[in-house]
C-alpha cells in the first residue's frame, strides 16, 4: 500500500466533506438579501462536493503523481474557501451584515479548519513530516481549540430552556479551555517538555475529555434527530461536530500507540 496515496485520500475524503458542509452552514446564516454571498457559498459547496466525489474514484494503487496533482488542486480550493471565510468574518466584525446568524467565532473556526486542511495537503506533497513529538503537541493545540469552540456553539444554539444540556455544554467549554492552555504551556516548554512520560500523560488526559465530549455530541445529535430537545441546531451540524470529535479521537489513539511502542509508521500519524 502506498502510504502517501492512502493518507492523501483519507484527508481529502474527510475534510472535503467538512468544507462542503461549512459552505452549507454559512449559507444558512446569511440574510435573504445577501444573494452574492449565498451564491458564493453555493459555489464552494459544489466545488467540494465534486472533490469529495472524485476522491472516492481513486484507489490505493493510484499513481502517486496523480494524487500529488489532486492534492495541489484541492489545496488551492481550500485556500480559496479560507479567503472567502476570512472575508465574511471581516464583514461581520465591521457590522456590515446586521442580522446574519453566523457567530464570528464560528466563521473564524471554520477558516482555521480550511487552513489546517491546506497545510496538511502541502505537507503531504512536500514530504515535510513533523517529528512525532512536535506532531503530538501541534495536533492537540489545534483540535483542543476546535473542541472548545464546539462546546461554546452547542451551548449557544440550544434553547435557553434546555438548562441541563446548556450547563453540560458550558462545563465542556471550560474543560477544553483549560486543556488548550495546558497544551500551549507544553508547547512553549519545547523541546524540554517532549519526554515520553509527559507526552503520554498529555495524550491520555486529552483522550478522556474528548471521549466524554464525543459521547455528549452523539447523544445531542440523536436527540436532535428525534426532535426530543429544543434547539436551533441543524441536524447536519450536530453530526458534523460529532464526526470531528471522532476524528480527533482516532488521531489520539494513533499517538497513544506510537508512544507505547507499537509499530505505527509516522506517515500514518496524520502526515
Amino acid at each position: 500500500m502506498d502510504e502517501f496515496v492512502a493518507r492523501s485520500l483519507d484527508e481529502i475524503r474527510f475534510w472535503s466533506r467538512i468544507m462542503k458542509e461549512h459552505s452549507f452552514f454559512l449559507g444558512l446564516g446569511f440574510r435573504a438579501e445577501d444573494t452574492g454571498l449565498k451564491k458564493e457559498a453555493d459555489r464552494f459547496y459544489a466545488i467540494f462536493e465534486d472533490i469529495e466525489r472524485r476522491s472516492h474514484e481513486f484507489q490505493i494503487d493510484t499513481d502517486p503523481s496523480i494524487i500529488k496533482n489532486f492534492n495541489t488542486e484541492v489545496a488551492i480550493a481550500a485556500t480559496h474557501i479560507w479567503a472567502f471565510k476570512r472575508m465574511v468574518l471581516g464583514l461581520i466584525l465591521q457590522c456590515k451584515l446586521p442580522g446574519q446568524t453566523n457567530f464570528p467565532l464560528l466563521v473564524d473556526h471554520i477558516s482555521r479548519e480550511a487552513n489546517y486542511f491546506r497545510n496538511r495537503l502541502e505537507e503531504l506533497n512536500t514530504g515535510r513530516l513533523e517529528p512525532l513529538p512536535d506532531a503530538i503537541i501541534d495536533e492537540n493545540v489545534f483540535f483542543l481549540k476546535i473542541m472548545a469552540d464546539h462546546s461554546k456553539f452547542i451551548s449557544h444554539l440550544l434553547d435557553p430552556s434546555e438548562r441541563n444540556l446548556v450547563e453540560q455544554a458550558r462545563e465542556f467549554s471550560n474543560d477544553f479551555d483549560m486543556l488548550v492552555f495546558q497544551a500551549i504551556d507544553l508547547s512553549s516548554m519545547r523541546p524540554q517538555s517532549q519526554t515520553v512520560p509527559l507526552l503520554s500523560q498529555f495524550v491520555d488526559e486529552n483522550k478522556v475529555s474528548v471521549k466524554a465530549l464525543r459521547d455528549f455530541k452523539k447523544t445531542a445529535r440523536d436527540l436532535i434527530n428525534e426532535c426530543r430537545i429544543k434547539s436551533i441546531i441543524h441536524p447536519l451540524l450536530a453530526d458534523h461536530v460529532f464526526r470531528e470529535a471522532e476524528r480527533f479521537l482516532s488521531i489520539l489513539d494513533m499517538f497513544d500507540q506510537a508512544l507505547s511502542g507499537a509499530k505505527v509508521n509516522k506517515r500514518e500519524i496524520l502526515h
